[in-house]
């Protein structure tokens, strides 16, 4: 695990540690399950990010963000909350849910312990994110397992042919019927933790080793043409953040995006 991954789990785990009592009621929230077309994006709001430093101004509006994206066609919205290098809070999932009521939240952290998917359901969020690097198999299992308990929708982040490798022993009957129904995506990030730079390759370089399902184009996206060449390697999601962060019309660009992918898929 590279030193800022090693980071983020341990001040991860020290926030699971903190998380406090769980009411019942509070994961009655309404949840909404993914509906996806040929191909789709899920939108990214972030206040900051370690490589790119602050994508929002004092006076940003996350939940009219929100609502442009929803605006757009993005089929969820992912939501960080990680605190130190993000400038994340759980109470973004809250804001946005309750801008958007008709579109999935995504919780993307660094999760690395069961409760913390609890807590992102008692926010709202109708989904998690989760890095396959950062969790062993027993670990990622029962994290899976939780989220499946609550009927969220779980996006599994891999960054090498590793990874990937471990998602598809892994694999079970459940798991692929989750997958099967949309609510269980398989990601790749482009983006080196090391160095925290983007790798431009890596979509195309795996994508011959991508798993059965619907598989998701993570960081480095910022065009519509970008899009085309990871629809063309097999992908049929873009989860885009800083792109539509500095738009200027994010929804128009999620538009271009999904028609750009939807395009290509269907030839």
């Amino acid at each position: 695990m590279s030193d800022f991954l090693q980071q983020m789990a341990t001040l991860s785990s020290e926030r699971a540690a903190m998380v406090g009592a769980i009411r019942p009621a509070d994961l009655d929230k309404e949840l909404l399950p993914l509906q996806l077309a040929v191909f789709d994006v899920i939108a990214e709001i972030k206040d900051r990010s370690p490589a790119e430093g602050a994508l929002t101004t004092d006076d940003s509006n996350r939940a009219q963000q929100a609502r442009r994206y929803a605006d757009g066609g993005a089929a969820a919205i992912s939501v960080l909350t990680e605190p130190s290098c993000f400038s994340g809070d759980l109470s973004h999932v809250v804001e946005v849910v309750k801008a958007v009521p008709d579109t999935p939240v995504m919780r993307k952290d660094f999760l690395v312990e069961p409760v913390q998917i609890v807590e992102a359901r008692a926010a709202g969020a109708s989904g998690v994110l989760l890095i396959v690097t950062m969790l062993s198999d027993a670990k990622l299992r029962s994290m899976l397992d939780c989220a499946y308990e609550h009927n969220m929708f779980v996006l599994l982040e891999s960054f090498d042919e590793q990874d990937l490798g471990r998602i598809t022993k892994l694999m079970t009957a459940a798991d692929l019927a989750r997958a099967n129904e949309n609510a269980l995506l398989f990601g790749v990030n482009t983006r080196n933790l090391r160095t925290l730079a983007v790798d431009p390759d890596r979509l195309q370089k795996l994508a011959a080793v991508l798993p059965e399902g619907r598989c998701v184009a993570e960081s480095g996206l910022h065009t519509a043409d970008d899009v085309e060449c990871v629809a063309g390697w097999g992908y049929s999601l873009a989860l885009v953040g800083t792109a539509l962060m500095r738009a200027e019309d994010p929804a128009a660009l999620i538009v271009a995006m999904r028609a750009a992918g939807t395009t290509l898929v269907s030839v």
